[in-house]
């Protein structure tokens, strides 16, 4: 599984997160829904490896990322904690600005990164991500902006409860 990937655990902070990576390109992260782990892209990944710099990694909480004691409220296993786990993973392997894809749970996560960190987000792609429509991401994002990125600026396609939203090019 993963062949030709390499796999990584990388420490950041409190958390340390699992991943796989592998090909050239634009980079791509790929995160998993529940109850999944990395593995739910072995089979997809390797066919965006000559297009991107495609990263799996798993979730905090989730495989071999690391497991820490939830606190009194669950602040840390937020959507908002999974995403800043998941920028600094991306900017610790040298990528500042990148396409990102999430599955479910993965999703959700994918979702408060494009709105906690625009700047770093170039495209959002969720699959099976049914509680809200295309639009309102697409509001949420606007918002998170502060009216600098339109929708006349974004490009949305909504495919059978998959919803990909383009940040400029």
């Amino acid at each position: 599984m993963f062949e030709g990937f390499t796999r990584r655990q990388v420490a950041l902070g409190d958390v340390t997160i699992n991943c796989v990576y592998a090909g050239q390109g634009d980079p791509i992260l790929l995160l998993h829904g529940y109850p999944q782990t990395l593995s739910e892209w072995a089979r997809l990944a390797p066919l965006l490896t000559d297009r991107y710099t495609v990263v799996c990694a798993d979730l905090r909480g989730y495989g071999d990322s690391s497991k820490p004691a939830g606190l009194p409220d669950h602040s840390n296993y937020s959507f908002r904690a999974m995403a800043a786990d998941q920028v600094a993973l991306m900017e610790a392997l040298g990528h500042t600005r990148f396409h990102v894809v999430g599955h479910d749970r993965g999703g959700r996560v994918a979702h408060r990164m494009a709105l906690d960190w625009p700047d770093r987000v170039r495209s959002l792609t969720v699959l099976d991500l049914q509680a809200q429509t295309v639009e309102d991401v697409i509001a949420k994002y606007e918002a998170a902006m502060g009216g600098r990125e339109k929708l006349a600026t974004l490009k949305s396609v909504h495919i059978e409860g998959v919803a990909v939203m383009q940040n400029g090019n």
